[in-house]
């Protein structure tokens, strides 16, 4: 899983555009079950409509000596996320004034989009931003935004019973490893893990990008969830070997949430709890008033916990082969427990005989009950 999220970690994925489709294409190369889907630009979701697609090729900053002071190539946290195209000459106030940095983590590169407003812009370290001196600066971003549309992706493993588990995770964000890449690989393995056995319920997992992506979603699927949808779980975070955290549905009492804290009791009895009113990722679309689906989240450090959240720290560094392990294993743990979870009914008087039902030795010693329950 470490190594498929160091692939994937270069790509400069948004809401919309190639990155999407690059990293998709790697995820179908894993489990071929992924099926793409495009939805045009314009389409009404709900009170949303699908944003124009937006690409980039390259972007830079120059100082008058020519010299490449910002540089997208070398990462792509540089560039405000939906940046229209530009090509000119500022003055240091001009670049100041759409150059975004941290005071309190001087030595980051922000995360910073803005999707829905046009605008452009550049993200660079506090410390940079200080040192930039009076002078006459070129700036260039190589970008388009057009009628395009949004990508995403599928997964359907059929069960015994068309009552569903969801798994949802996001592919909109750059280079950051937790916040991003953990989410899809741990998916991805589950996948794998699901294909191959005796199911009960069926599952579907879908990687999407963040909040757009699930009221699109949504808004294709929601009445068929709401008749179907017995547990889901948003996947992100999964990354660090730090305790879990359980970020709970909206009233905290569906079968996910009975499921996930039941495993985080006896697994890591430490794990953090957070309610709905703590929510911050797609749970607040799954769970939203008309909605309301059996959806929670279990992740490691909680989004906007870790102050690496969101900046140019939350790198190939911040996360482990072992941080990713232990989440694919807790959420085995969670699936395990729900394939198991079954009410019998046993239509008999006095005690069954579990003997002819190999749940009891049929040969009596002392050791086994001295007969008590053989038979």
């Amino acid at each position: 899983m470490y190594k498929l999220a160091g692939e994937l970690f270069p790509i400069c994925r948004s809401i919309t555009g190639n990155g999407v489709r690059e990293t998709l294409n790697i995820l179908k190369r894993e489990c071929n079950l992924l099926k793409i889907y495009e939805v045009p630009s314009g389409t009404k979701v709900f009170d949303w409509t699908v944003p124009k697609e937006w690409n980039i090729n390259d972007a830079w900053v120059k100082n008058s000596k020519g010299e490449k002071i910002i540089d997208f190539k070398k990462n792509n946290l540089h560039v405000v996320g939906y940046s229209t195209p530009v090509h000119k000459k500022v003055s240091l106030d001009e670049l100041l004034s759409i150059t975004y940095s941290l005071e309190d983590q001087p030595d980051v590169i922000p995360y910073i989009t803005s999707y829905y407003k046009e605008r452009y812009g550049f993200c660079i370290s506090d410390i940079q931003k200080k040192s930039l001196k009076d002078d006459e600066y070129e700036i260039f971003i190589d970008s388009e935004l057009k009628q395009g549309s949004l990508t995403y992706g599928e997964i359907i493993i059929p069960g015994k019973t068309k009552k569903e588990i969801l798994l949802s995770t996001y592919i909109c964000h750059p280079s950051l490893a937790s916040n991003e890449l953990s989410g899809p690989v741990v998916a991805i393995n589950l996948a794998k893990w699901l294909e191959n056995m005796d199911n009960y319920y069926t599952y579907r997992i879908i990687f999407i990008p963040e909040t757009i992506g699930s009221i699109t979603y949504l808004s294709r699927n929601l009445e068929y969830l709401k008749d179907n949808l017995a547990a889901g779980f948003v996947l992100t975070c999964l990354g660090d070997n730090k305790c879990y955290s359980y970020i709970a549905s909206r009233y905290g009492n569906t079968l996910a949430d009975r499921a996930a804290v039941c495993v985080l009791k006896h697994y890591s009895p430490d794990y953090k709890k957070f309610t709905f009113l703590n929510r911050g990722s797609d749970e607040r679309q799954y769970c939203a008033p008309g909605v309301d689906l059996p959806v929670c989240s279990v992740t490691r450090t909680r989004y906007g916990d870790y102050p690496e959240y969101h900046t140019s720290a939350d790198n190939m560094d911040f996360i482990s082969q072992e941080g990713l392990d232990g989440s694919l294993n807790v959420y085995k743990k969670i699936i395990n427990l729900l394939e198991n979870n079954r009410h019998y009914k046993v239509n008999v008087l006095c005690e069954p005989q579990m003997g002819r039902r190999n749940l009891y030795p049929t040969l009596s010693t002392k050791h086994s009950g001295g007969g008590r329950l053989s038979g």
